[in-house]
C-alpha cells in the first residue's frame, strides 16, 4: 500500500542537478557541550542543562550573558566597565540575574570593545550598557552605563537587529531602516560628518528610502545588505574594508559596484575584513589580509571584492567578528572551513575542521573566544529516548518489518511508524493485508529516497544530496508529511542555480511546495535574462510559463 510513484518530470529533474553537493545541517548554533567556551567550564551541569541561548565577549572571552529555559537573564564574568549590566562594578564567576532583561524574550545581543552591550527584546525594544566614553549606548551622554537602559525613545520604531563596532553602534529596523550613534572620527555612524553622534539617528545619506535586510560592522567601519543584495559600506577604509577599491574613509554610505549584477545573501565584517556570499553560493572576502583572513592563499590586503575558492563546493553560511582576524564558512556538504588568525597562526586559504557549525570555530581558535551571533543551545542534551530510537533504525536485531527495495533491505519496527507517520497508520490496520506481512516490497521510489524517509522518521533528519531531495519532496507530499516537505524544501533550495531554477520552480507548484516555489521565483527573478536562456525554462509547461511571466510582471521585472 504506497502512494503514487514520481512522475517521469521529475526524472528528468533529478538528471538536471545531478551534479549538485550533499545537503548541509540546518542553518543554526547547536552545540550540547557549552563547556568549549572556557567561561561556562566552571559552571555545574543543571545551570548548563537550563541555558537556551548564549553570548561571550570581552577582551580575553571572560564575560558572557546567558537566557534560560525560563527566559531569565545571567550575566558571568569580569564585568569591566559594568559591561554585565548588574548594577554595580563587581565580576563574578557565579551567575547573577540581569533583572530588567527577564521574560522579555531576547532576539538579539551586540557587544563592542569597551565592551558596551546592545540586546533586542521580542516586542523589538533596545536596551544598552557598558562603556560610553564615546556615547556608543545612544542614551545622549558619556556616562557609563550600569545597568540595561532603554533608548527606544530615540528610535521610535520597533528594532530587529543590532550590531557594534569598537565604540559605535548600528540598530535596524523592522522597516528596514538603519540607525547609528557613538564614536565617528572616520564617519563610522554614516551621518556625512566625523562628530560624534550621542543618539540614534536615522542613516539615509547614500541610500535614500532602501530596504536594508541586515547590518554589520568592523571595529571602525559599517557594512549594510540591500533586500535587493546590493552591499554599501561607511567608515574607515585604510585597508580596502569597504570594498570600493580605494583606501579613503566614507562618511556616508557608498555602494560596492564591482558586485554589480551579484545577488548577496549574507554579510559579515571582522576586525578589518568583510565577508560577503551570493545567493549562488559563492564567498566574496576583501579589506585587511595580514593574517590571511580573506582566504586568498596570500596577505595581500584588497580593496574590491575578491572570490575564495574552495574546491568546486557552493558556499552556505559565512561567519567572522570584529574581535578577531578569523574567518569560518560552511558548505554545502556541511564542511566546516575556517581561515585567518587561528590561535596565532596564519592560515592563508580555507582548510577543513571537524566542527559540526561555524560558532564552535570562535570557541576553539578565535583569540579572543567570543561569539560572532546570540548562540541558540540544542535542548535535546545526552543521550535520552531520541537518541536510542535513532540508534534503532535499520536495526536488525529488534525490528520486526523489512522493507524490499531494488534488492536491499532496509529493518523497521511497525509500532515507530505507526506512531510516527498516518500513512503508515492506516497501512497497519489489522483490515489490511500489510499489518500481517513482516517484508513490504516497493517499487515507486528509489532505494536512497525511501531510506532517508525511514530514517527520518526515526531521527528527524535528513541527509540527501538536492537531486535526491526532489524525490522525497515527491513522497512527502504523497504521504502528506508536511514538516519533511519543508525540510526537502530546504535541502533543495541550497542547491538552486540558473540551469536548474525553472525545472524545481515546475516541480514545487507540482508537489504543492509554496516556500519552493517563491524561493525559485525570487532566485529566477533575481537572474531573470540568465534564466530564460537556460533549456529547462524554455520547456515549461505553457500554463505554468504564463503564470511565471505575469508574476514577475508583477514584481516590475519588465519596467523601464
Amino acid at each position: 500500500m504506497a502512494a503514487s510513484g514520481p512522475s517521469p518530470s521529475v526524472e528528468s529533474t533529478l538528471k538536471s542537478v545531478s551534479k549538485l553537493s550533499l545537503r548541509v545541517p540546518e542553518l543554526m548554533s547547536r552545540q550540547t557541550d557549552l563547556t568549549r567556551w572556557p567561561i561556562f567550564s566552571i559552571l555545574p551541569q543543571d545551570t548548563l542543562n537550563s541555558i537556551r541561548k548564549l553570548c561571550v565577549f570581552g577582551s580575553s572571552g571572560n564575560e558572557a550573558i546567558f537566557i534560560t529555559e525560563s527566559d531569565d537573564v545571567y550575566a558571568i564574568g569580569s564585568n569591566c566597565s559594568s559591561c554585565l549590566g548588574l548594577g554595580d562594578t563587581h565580576s563574578s564567576f557565579e551567575p547573577r540575574k540581569i533583572n530588567a532583561l527577564c521574560k522579555k524574550g531576547i532576539t538579539d545581543i551586540s557587544f563592542g570593545s569597551g565592551p558596551h552591550v546592545l540586546v533586542v527584546t521580542a516586542e523589538g525594544e533596545t536596551f544598552s550598557w557598558g562603556h560610553n566614553g564615546y556615547c556608543q549606548l545612544g542614551n545622549g551622554s558619556s556616562n557609563q552605563g550600569i545597568q540595561p537602559v532603554s533608548i527606544n525613545q530615540y528610535i521610535g520604531h520597533q528594532v530587529i537587529k543590532v550590531a557594534c563596532g569598537s565604540h559605535h553602534s548600528l540598530a535596524l529596523t523592522k522597516g528596514g531602516e538603519i540607525y547609528a550613534w557613538g564614536q565617528n572620527n572616520c564617519g563610522q555612524v554614516g551621518n556625512g560628518t566625523t562628530a560624534n553622534q550621542p543618539t540614534p539617528r536615522k542613516i539615509s545619506a547614500g541610500i535614500g528610502c532602501k530596504q536594508v535586510n541586515s547590518i554589520c560592522c568592523g571595529q571602525t567601519s559599517s557594512m549594510a545588505l540591500m533586500d535587493t543584495g546590493e552591499v554599501y559600506g561607511w567608515g574607515y577604509n585604510g585597508n580596502g574594508q569597504l570594498g570600493l577599491g580605494n583606501n579613503v574613509n566614507q562618511p556616508s554610505p557608498c555602494r560596492i559596484h564591482t558586485l554589480q549584477g551579484i545577488i548577496i545573501s549574507q554579510l559579515v565584517c571582522g576586525y578589518a575584513h568583510t565577508l560577503a556570499l551570493s545567493d549562488e553560493g559563492v564567498l566574496y572576502s576583501w579589506g585587511a589580509n595580514s593574517y590571511g583572513q580573506l582566504g586568498t592563499g596570500n596577505k595581500a590586503n584588497m580593496i574590491t571584492p575578491t572570490k575564495v575558492t574552495s574546491s568546486l563546493e557552493r558556499f552556505i553560511e559565512i561567519a567572522a567578528t570584529h574581535y578577531s582576524h578569523v574567518s569560518t564558512a560552511m558548505t554545502q556538504t556541511g564542511k566546516v572551513m575556517m581561515w585567518g588568525q587561528c590561535r596565532g597562526q596564519s592560515i592563508t586559504a580555507p582548510i577543513t575542521t571537524r566542527f559540526s557549525c561555524v560558532d564552535d570555530v570562535f570557541a576553539a581558535f578565535s583569540a579572543p573566544p567570543v561569539t560572532w551571533r546570540v548562540y541558540c543551545v540544542d535542548l535535546v542534551k545526552g543521550i535520552r529516548v531520541a537518541d536510542s530510537i535513532a540508534a534503532a533504525f535499520d536495526d536488525t536485531e529488534t525490528s520486526d518489518l523489512r522493507f524490499f527495495i531494488e534488492n536491499k533491505e532496509i529493518h523497521v519496527h511497525k509500532s515507530i511508524l505507526k506512531i510516527r507517520c498516518e500513512h503508515f497508520r492506516s497501512m497497519f490496520q489489522s483490515c489490511w493485508n500489510e499489518d500481517e506481512k513482516d517484508c513490504i516490497e516497493i517499487n515507486q521510489y528509489p532505494f536512497t529516497v525511501y531510506r532517508a524517509f525511514l530514517q527520518y522518521l526515526y531521527t528527524d533528519c535528513v541527509d540527501l544530496r538536492p537531486e535526491e531531495a526532489i524525490g522525497l519532496l515527491d513522497l512527502a507530499n504523497a504521504y502528506c508529511e508536511e514538516r519533511l516537505k519543508h525540510k526537502c524544501e530546504e535541502i533543495i533550495c541550497q542547491g538552486i542555480s540558473v540551469e536548474n531554477v525553472a525545472m524545481l520552480y515546475a516541480a514545487a507548484i507540482k508537489f504543492e511546495a509554496k516556500g519552493l516555489e517563491e524561493f525559485c521565483f525570487r532566485f529566477a527573478l533575481n537572474h531573470l535574462t540568465a534564466v530564460t536562456q537556460t533549456e529547462a525554462f524554455s520547456k515549461l509547461d505553457g500554463c505554468v510559463m504564463k503564470e511565471f511571466i505575469r508574476k514577475a510582471a508583477s514584481a516590475g521585472a519588465f519596467r523601464y
